[in-house]
Parts: C-alpha cells; structure tokens; sequence
C-alpha cells in the first residue's frame, strides 16, 4: 500500500494482547513483511480512512485501496485468460463512489441529508444506465454473458410500469 512521505522515523512501543498480535504476524500486508512494516501500512491506512472522513477524493483513494485485492486478482486473471469484465469493473468503480459518498457526507441537517440522497441516487441511476447498455446486446461484456440479461426482467417491469403512469397522466400534474 502507500507509505508515509516522510522520512524522519519515530519509534513507537506498544503491549498488545498475544491474540492480535499473533494476527499481525500472520496477516498478509502487501509490501510489508515484519510486524513493523505491517504496522507503517496499516497505520497510513488508518490515517487515510481519518482524511477521507472529511475528503471525498480521499475517501475515494481509500475505498479503491480497500478493493485493490479483488481488483488486482481481476486484472490478473485478464491478462491471463484475455477476457474483460466491464459489467464487473462498473461494479466496483460504483460502490468505490458510493461508499466514499457515504463516508466522506456530512448529515447534520435536511438539507445536507437531500444532498447526500441526490448524489447517491444519481450515482446508483448512473450505474442502472450502465447496466442496461449492457443489456441492449445479447451478451454482456461479462464474465458471465447472460448475467446482466438473467437479472434484468423486473427492472424492466418497473420501467415500463413507470414509462405507462407518466404517460397515463394528464398534461400539467
């Protein structure tokens, strides 16, 4: 993950009970490798998930770092098998954003709440969008072909439920 950019190191001593730390001992931290580089990453994770609490783009850096294992396994297994998922890259981007909506939203007030409503539900619509232009082909640029088609029907429904009530609706209503 991102080390910190600064270059004077402090020491830092703690008592831990034996169950955390035989965790830290055994989990696997990308680019750290002793206890104390496991703890220089998850330290400069912890400080930015402090940050993107008050930042959207940091909140957004941070959430993309929480998928990096899942992403980084999909770009691997593209480059070795050739085939590309965008239904599933859409997917991840989308929660990425709507988590880092989540987290970065101030809520203290209606007006605030509206805001924070709007952006997710355009977000959400935004990704609705994205899923029904992979259904206007007959398979999806999918892993699974058939997935975004298979789960589509009551989406549909509600569409055309929606397109005949508006159309159904006096003018000026």
């Amino acid at each position: 993950m991102t080390q910190s950019t600064s270059t004077t190191m402090e020491p830092l001593s703690a008592r831990i009970p034996s169950d955390l730390y035989l965790w830290l001992a055994q989990l696997k931290v990308e680019g750290a490798s002793t206890n104390s580089d496991k703890l220089r990453v998850l330290l400069g994770q912890l400080k930015r998930q402090h940050d993107g609490a008050f930042d959207f783009v940091a909140a957004l850096a941070w959430c993309r770092d929480l998928a990096a294992r899942p992403r980084n396994a999909l770009a691997l297994l593209e480059a070795g098998t050739g085939r590309h998922s965008e239904v599933l890259s859409q997917a991840l981007e989308h929660i990425s954003h709507a988590m880092a909506l989540l987290i970065s939203a101030e809520v203290g007030s209606l007006e605030q709440a509206a805001k924070l409503e709007d952006k997710l539900v355009r977000r959400s619509l935004a990704h609705t969008e994205s899923l029904m232009r992979q259904a206007t082909t007959p398979s999806a640029a999918a892993f699974d072909p058939d997935v975004v088609q298979r789960h589509l029907s009551g989406t549909l429904q509600l569409a055309q439920a929606i397109q005949r009530l508006q159309h159904s609706s006096p003018k000026g209503d």
